[in-house]
């Protein structure tokens, strides 16, 4: 019987190679099986389900537009019409708005929706929720047939979630050949190990972001420009290679951008790289690089101009929104954003703030372990390998231009997600920080002299295991609820846009999750509850139902509510909760039990009644029945 050293020995120089494949795949599997069973959760950011519904819309054959409607949006798409027709934004007669209709998509990059619509063209998605067999854990009207069951997860959730992960396990094998290639086998195992078993990637996962597929093109790209400068030093293909190569860098800068719109700042560390390490054909590779990378853009920012007139759209207005003039959600859920005030002074304080911010907490925790403080001093040694060299100083420009760009592109969506949401570019570089703390930990551990070949096994191992420790505490009690409740409640979403006609228009304080687990067109609820909401009821289309969810009531009372303004949703809930009337002049008066004061939904007329295919629960007829039985006593 072979002793634990033959089989080490045999695992490690290749003669078990097929035996080492075959584990390391069924290894992934049991861990993507449990992490699944024990802590995957439907969807919980705004970006995730923005993005998954515009990837159905493609699917659908409806184009790059939207359920989800921002007031913003409104005003750029409004404002670009009556430019072009050359008339008053006041004319009734025109659809400036395209309300009536699907509205433009002017918030997401198009790649990782388009992405998801080829997903959602070969994976059989099964977008409704079955209402009679939900069990309802929250404040709402419940069906009245069936047997009840606990909802768990919600499937085209699951199957975005299982196709990202596929990407992570992608990442993991990329990483494993670039420390391979940079290092050794040694280095590439552990660092193979360390992001198949990163905590925080897994969660990426399962959010159905785009950071997956973005981190992919990251990994490629660091592989080009390694390649691109060995080529440089030691020609082992054609002078055509070089050629070929900054072809693929430009078409991987230009997708990572169209995947994510910061990640096109990472052009200017780029085209350094290869000004300074690419000595020969510097003038061609740049130009060819460059080019590139601008035709990718062109065709996209050309329908952004198009359709808006701004090569972005509203996410290119990101650099505005937190800044002390337009803070949280001010500005997307504005008709009429006001400028005034803007200067160097609210960027210079958004940036100080932010930047603080990133270096104290976020930036120290890196990877969810503590290998950052290995690659931090890793940073400081002198390689022998060039490209490890001049990665390092790529790897620095490129963590510094992050934080920068991060600092001044945060808005809202950082906040209600401190981590897990698609402003966090930091995390791209979480592999390459494993790797280069990897290479350290090695280059330590070469200067013990162990006489026993077994405790250097051992010392490897105890490492591995306390760097992965954060997603060993996945698998203990106690077990994650796959509902994302509070606020979001994919049956109960469901069944409240089941009441709404397709082409009829909502209002709610979660207009993304309505668009995605819903399927209607929702409108974000304005900045105040008088003037913007009956601009958007008496000019563009009228609002036949509003949804709020405790995104809105669960507020702070005085805080969030009491000084938000007199004509605020914050006010309007009070007076409706003080005086138990809706104000007069409101269009939508009616309302179901069974929500209130968790939840409220008012509509134009009582459509829970006239629903045949969407029964509500019992308690209303029983609070009927005994409302009429106290009238004739």
């Amino acid at each position: 019987m072979p002793s634990v050293q033959d089989l080490i020995h045999k695992f490690e120089k290749g003669g078990g190679r097929g035996t080492r494949i075959v584990f390391v795949i069924l290894v992934v599997a049991i861990l993507m099986l449990g992490y699944n069973w024990r802590n995957f959760r439907n969807m919980g950011t705004q970006e995730a389900m923005d993005a998954a519904q515009v990837g159905r819309n493609l699917a659908e054959g409806r184009g790059f537009t939207t359920q989800f409607v921002r007031p913003f949006s409104i005003c750029l798409v409004k404002k670009h019409n009556a430019d072009r027709l050359q008339v008053t934004e006041a004319d009734p007669r025109p659809d400036y708005a395209q309300l009536k209709g699907m509205h433009p998509d002017l918030a997401n990059p198009p790649v990782y929706p388009l992405v998801l619509a080829g997903l959602m063209k070969v994976l059989p998605f099964r977008y409704e929720v079955n209402l009679k067999d939900a069990f309802w854990s929250v404040p709402h009207p419940r069906p009245s047939e069936g047997p009840p069951r606990m909802f768990a997860r919600y499937q085209p959730d699951f199957l975005i979630g299982l196709f990202n992960q596929l990407l992570l396990v992608a990442i993991a094998v990329v990483t494993f050949f670039l420390a391979r290639r940079l290092f050794d086998s040694s280095v590439a195992w552990l660092s193979f190990v360390l992001v198949i078993c990163c905590e925080l990637f897994w969660r990426f996962s399962v959010s159905g972001l785009s950071t997956m597929l973005l981190m992919l093109c990251f990994l490629g790209l660091i592989w080009c420009l390694v390649w691109i400068e060995s080529e440089e030093r030691e020609p082992v293909w054609s002078h055509r290679a070089q050629i070929w190569l900054a072809l693929a860098i430009g078409l991987l800068l230009g997708i990572g951008t169209l995947t994510r719109y910061g990640f096109g700042w990472l052009v200017i560390p780029v085209l350094a790289y290869l000004g300074i390490f690419c000595a020969i054909r510097r003038t061609r590779i740049l130009l060819i690089t460059g080019g590139t990378f601008l035709l990718v853009l062109t065709p996209w920012i050309w329908r952004n101009i198009a359709v808006s007139s701004t090569p972005f759209g509203t996410a290119g207005f990101a650099i505005v929104e937190g800044t002390y003039v337009l803070p949280e959600n001010k500005l997307q859920r504005s008709l009429q954003p006001d400028f005034k005030g803007l200067g160097v002074k609210p960027f210079t304080f958004k940036l100080c703030n932010n930047s603080r911010q990133i270096l104290q907490d976020e930036l120290p925790k890196l990877g969810g372990s503590w290998m950052t403080a290995l690659f931090l001093v890793g940073l400081l040694l002198n390689f022998r390998n060039p490209a490890l060299q001049n990665l390092r100083y790529f790897l620095l420009a490129t963590l510094v231009l992050f934080i920068i760009v991060q600092s001044l592109g945060r808005t809202e969506l950082s906040n209600d997600s401190p981590i897990i949401n698609s402003e966090n570019l930091l995390v791209l570089a979480v592999p390459l920080i494993f790797i280069f703390g990897t290479g350290l930990f090695f280059l330590l551990l070469d200067q013990l002299n162990f006489k026993l070949r077994e405790l250097r096994y051992l010392i490897v191992g105890a490492f591995g295991i306390l760097m992965c420790l954060p997603m060993f505490y996945v698998f203990l009690p106690p077990k994650t609820s796959p509902v994302n409740y509070p606020p979001y409640y994919p049956p109960a979403v469901q069944q409240t846009c089941g009441w709404m006609k397709p082409a009829e228009l909502m209002m709610s304080d979660i207009p993304w999750a309505m668009a995605w687990y819903g399927d209607r067109q929702c409108i974000w609820f304005t900045q105040n509850a008088e003037s913007e909401f009956f601009a958007v009821n008496d000019y563009l289309k009228p609002v036949k139902a509003l949804y709020l969810t405790p995104e809105t009531m669960d507020n702070r009372f005085l805080s969030q509510w009491v000084r938000a303004g007199e004509h605020s949703w914050a006010n309007f809930i009070l007076e409706s909760m003080l005086r138990t009337r809706i104000a007069p002049n409101f269009p939508l008066t009616k309302a179901p039990k069974g929500f209130f004061p968790e939840q409220l939904f008012l509509s134009d007329y009582e459509r829970w009644k006239s629903d045949a295919t969407n029964q509500i629960a019992p308690v209303i007829e029983e609070d009927a029945s005994q409302k009429k039985s106290d009238e004739s006593k």
